[in-house]
C-alpha cells in the first residue's frame, strides 16, 4: 500500500510539473498542429542560435551542411540511423555522426514530424548523449544528420571484451549514473523505450551517456495508447510482451532492472529468443503473475496466448546467491510484474543499497581497472 501511495504522489507531483512546464509553452501550441503541408519546427544551431525549418521545402541555407565533417569510420548502427565517427574540419573535434533514416513511421524520432529531433537539443544533462548540431546533406528529407559528442565505447562492447568484471562499487557508480539520467527524463516526460547496455556510453572519463533515443516517446495525461513492440526484447517488460498499450516511465524501470542484474552476473538475465520464451524467462526468474500481485494482468490482449506453468516462487536470491539483501530488494523493486507497483526512478536511486558498503566509485576511477578495452566497434 505503501508504495501504492508513493507512486501516486509521485505520479501527481510529475504531473504538477508538467502543468507549469505547459503553461509556460502555451505559446508554442499553435506549432505542434501536425500540418503535413506545412510542417515547421526550431532546431539549434551549436551556437545556440534558433532557426524554422519549414520541412514542406527543400533545405536551403538554415542548417549548417555535412560538408564541414570529414567521416573517420561507421561505428554501429541505432534504431533509426547509421552512426559514424566524424572530424570538424573547422576545429577538428572528433564527433558521432548519424544519420537519420527518413522513414514515415508512427513510432520514435523519424515520423511525420522533426519536433523529436529539437526535443533532442533540449536535453541537457550529464548522462545525456549532447546533441550538438542537426545538419543536411542536400536537398529534401533523405539527408539530415544529428552531430553528438563521441564516446568510444559502450557498456555491451566493454563487458564483452573486459578482462575483469565489474566491482560492485562500479556497478553502484553505473547504476546510479543511469538512474540519475533517467530521473531527469521522466521529470520530462519522456520514456527512453529502448534502454539496454549497447545504448549507454562511457566516457573516457567515466561518464555514462544514455544515447539513441530512436524510440522516444513523451508521455502525455491520460497516457495515449503507443505500440508495445519496443525495447529491445531481453530488457522488455511483461506488460509490453502481454501486449499493453498504455504504459508509461515503468517500461524504462523494468529494463534498469535487467541492466542491473546484468552487471551483477556479467551476462543477461533473461536472453529470450521469442517473445513468448522471453515471458517462459521472466517466469523462471522471477514466478508466474497472479491477481493478487498484478491485478487485471490477465485481461491484458495477449493473456489469454500465453500458457502460464506451474512456477511460482522468486529465485532471485538463488540465481544472485553473493549480493546484498539491499541488492536483492532493489532488482525485486525493479523486475516487479505489476508496474504500478514497480520501482519509480526516485525510489530506486534513493534505494538503501547504494547507501551501504561498498561505496559507489567515483565516475572519473570508473576505467582505472579497464583501461584495456579499447574502441567501440557496434552499436
Amino acid at each position: 500500500m505503501s508504495n501504492d501511495k508513493d507512486n501516486k504522489k509521485d505520479f501527481k507531483r510529475k504531473l504538477d510539473e508538467r502543468d507549469k512546464i505547459s503553461n509556460e509553452n502555451s505559446k508554442n501550441k499553435e506549432n505542434d498542429k501536425k500540418d503535413k503541408d506545412n510542417l515547421i519546427f526550431d532546431l539549434y544551431s551549436i551556437s545556440g542560435k534558433k532557426r524554422k525549418i519549414n520541412l514542406s521545402k527543400p533545405f536551403f541555407g538554415g542548417c549548417n551542411n555535412v560538408d564541414m565533417y570529414q567521416k573517420i569510420s561507421r561505428i554501429g548502427e541505432g534504431t533509426y540511423g547509421i552512426v559514424y565517427s566524424a572530424k570538424n574540419k573547422e576545429t577538428n573535434e572528433i564527433v558521432a555522426l548519424k544519420k537519420i533514416r527518413m522513414e514515415k513511421k508512427k513510432d520514435g524520432l523519424p515520423i511525420s514530424s522533426l519536433r523529436e529531433i529539437a526535443l533532442l537539443k533540449s536535453l541537457q544533462h550529464e548522462n545525456i548523449i549532447n546533441v550538438k548540431d542537426v545538419v543536411v546533406g542536400g536537398a529534401g528529407l533523405h539527408n539530415i544528420f544529428i552531430v553528438m559528442e563521441y564516446c568510444k565505447q559502450d557498456l555491451a562492447y566493454m563487458m564483452d571484451n573486459m578482462k575483469s568484471h565489474f566491482s560492485f562499487s562500479e556497478i553502484k557508480c553505473i547504476m546510479l549514473q543511469l538512474l540519475r539520467g533517467i530521473q531527469y527524463l521522466h521529470k520530462h516526460f519522456i520514456i527512453h523505450r529502448d534502454l539496454k547496455l549497447s545504448n549507454l556510453l562511457i566516457t573516457s572519463k567515466g561518464i555514462l551517456k544514455i544515447a539513441d533515443f530512436g524510440l522516444a516517446k513523451t508521455c502525455g495525461d491520460p497516457p495515449c495508447p503507443m505500440t508495445p513492440n519496443v525495447v529491445t526484447l531481453w530488457y522488455r517488460s511483461p506488460e509490453l510482451l502481454l501486449g499493453e498499450k498504455n504504459y508509461s516511465f515503468a517500461v524504462d524501470m523494468w529494463s534498469v532492472g535487467c541492466i542491473f542484474g546484468e552487471l551483477l552476473k556479467h551476462r543477461p538475465i533473461m536472453p529470450g529468443n521469442t517473445e513468448m520464451n522471453q515471458l517462459q524467462k521472466i517466469f523462471e526468474l522471477i514466478g508466474v503473475p497472479n491477481p493478487k500481485i498484478w491485478s487485471g494482468f490477465d485481461k491484458l490482449p495477449l493473456a489469454r496466448s500465453v500458457r502460464f506453468p506451474e512456477q511460482k516462487y522468486n529465485q532471485l536470491k538463488i540465481e544472485f546467491p553473493h549480493v546484498s539483501d539491499n541488492a536483492i530488494d532493489l532488482l525485486n523493486g525493479l523486475l516487479t510484474y505489476d508496474p504500478q507497483k514497480r520501482f519509480t526512478v526516485n525510489q530506486a536511486i534513493h534505494h538503501k543499497y547504494f547507501k551501504e558498503s561498498p561505496w559507489p566509485k567515483a565516475p572519473e576511477h570508473l576505467l582505472d581497472d579497464h583501461q584495456h578495452t579499447s574502441s567501440l566497434n557496434k552499436k
